[in-house]
């Protein structure tokens, strides 16, 4: 999957470079999300800064940095990292989205008298729909690679916030 978003940036690169009326940069949308989940015994905060390309008035694809900040019970949870997304508009209010989420999670649990660290890597496939209105959409996402026992997120399905400017 992240050969396929590669190869499609390396594409739309290429095509722009070699065209000499287009801007890319210029055509390139700035924003990103911000997601809140509250569930029993915590919460998470997710700030997602991100750029995007529409390749065409449906379809975008873009890239962004994630930091994420969660509380359960006596665990705290640190997560950086950056992720890819494509983003599909079958009509200008509905926005379908995929993105590929690679994060670095430091853990850490009060446990009497020491305190347990972990640290790993975490994986995460979202699919979303969005309602978009000008240049926010509103949506839900749902996590297919969501692991109950690693994940920093309450539950698969989270909702989500997304500006573009």
């Amino acid at each position: 999957m992240f050969i396929g978003f590669v190869t499609i940036f390396q594409v739309i690169c290429h095509a722009q470079s070699s065209n000499s009326d287009s801007n890319f940069f210029g055509r390139v949308r700035y924003g990103g999300s911000l997601g809140m989940g509250f569930f029993n015994g915590g919460f998470n905060i997710n700030v997602s800064p991100s750029a995007i390309y529409p390749v065409t008035n449906e379809f975008s694809a873009g890239a962004s940095l994630n930091f994420n900040y969660a509380e359960f019970d006596d665990e705290k949870l640190l997560a950086y990292g950056g992720s890819i997304l494509s983003l599909y508009n079958p009509i200008p209010q509905i926005q379908l989205s995929a993105e590929f989420e690679q994060l670095r999670i430091n853990r850490s649990l009060e446990a009497v008298p020491y305190t347990l660290e972990d640290n790993y890597w975490l994986p995460a496939l979202f699919l979303g729909v969005g309602y978009s209105t000008y240049n926010v959409t509103f949506g839900l996402r749902y996590d297919l690679l969501y692991n109950d026992n690693k994940s920093i997120y309450g539950n698969a399905l989270m909702p989500f916030v997304r500006v573009y400017f």
